[in-house]
């Protein structure tokens, strides 16, 4: 991809992919890393990265602001100029444990509008940058090369994978990722034809704030799986839901 954008990037995981994405031996040319507070201290890590690697910029996206959303935008089209964007890489998110007895509504409104609205939401504005990219690749089939949306999902929003739930419950966080594969489905039929590819991923359960250190997956280590699976993606993984190790995953 000559062009990548990343959301939540200030931490765990979208760090990571900017970290290395940037460090890699054919970096792309423009690394977007966005957050909802790039300059602020909790983007001090992305910030320290930046300085190291030209090819970062830092956008400020909140993706459940809307116009935040289309600040983004603009922000990345002037950088682009006549140029679309080829990846677009919707990470951020977040957790909830509640269980049917703590639960809210509030609770679950809120972990929907940033894990399944959001993404939606990105995915909806950034698509001319997308569509052009894909028009402008001059290239046949689907590709990273082209253009591609990656929403990172879990095997927890997996209802053929639903097993302990008696453990871990996790209603809003779950039922949220199950919607948010169900957008990633229809958004690969809505958008073949225009030469966008749309996949799911399953990073692992990585040692992150949101994974905790119980995890057993290192960041580098999901990264690293993660980058190679978008490097192989193609028509047939178009609207497929893989893991970090690129297995096909059941919904």
């Amino acid at each position: 991809a000559r062009s990548v954008l990343v959301t939540g990037s200030n931490r765990g995981i979208g760090l990571e992919l900017v970290r290395q994405l940037a460090a890699s031996p054919q970096p792309p040319q423009h690394i977007f890393a966005s957050c909802r507070d790039p300059e602020g201290p909790r983007g001090k890590a992305l910030q320290e990265l930046t300085a190291q690697h030209p090819s970062i910029k830092l956008v400020q996206l909140d993706t459940v602001n809307l116009p935040s959303i289309r600040r983004a935008v603009q922000a990345v089209g002037s950088h682009l100029k006549d140029q679309g964007l080829n990846l677009l890489i919707n990470n951020a998110g977040i957790s909830s444990h509640a269980t049917l007895h703590s639960l809210d509504s509030q609770e679950m409104l809120s972990v929907f509008a940033t894990n399944v609205v959001g993404p939606l939401q990105v995915a909806k504005e950034f698509l001319p940058l997308l569509e052009k990219a894909a028009k402008g690749a001059g290239k046949q089939g689907l590709s990273c090369s082209r253009a591609v949306i990656i929403n990172i999902s879990t095997k927890l929003g997996s209802i053929g994978l639903c097993l302990g739930v008696q453990e871990a419950p996790m209603y809003p966080y779950r039922a949220s990722k199950a919607a948010q594969n169900m957008v990633t489905r229809c958004m690969a039929v809505e958008l073949q034809d225009k030469g966008i590819l749309c996949t799911a991923i399953h990073p692992g359960w990585v040692k992150t704030d949101m994974g905790t250190e119980k995890a057993p997956l290192t960041v580098e280590h999901s990264v690293q799986g993660i980058l190679t699976v978008l490097a192989s993606l193609s028509q047939d993984t178009s609207g497929a839901f893989l893991d970090w190790e690129g297995n096909s995953l059941p919904w």
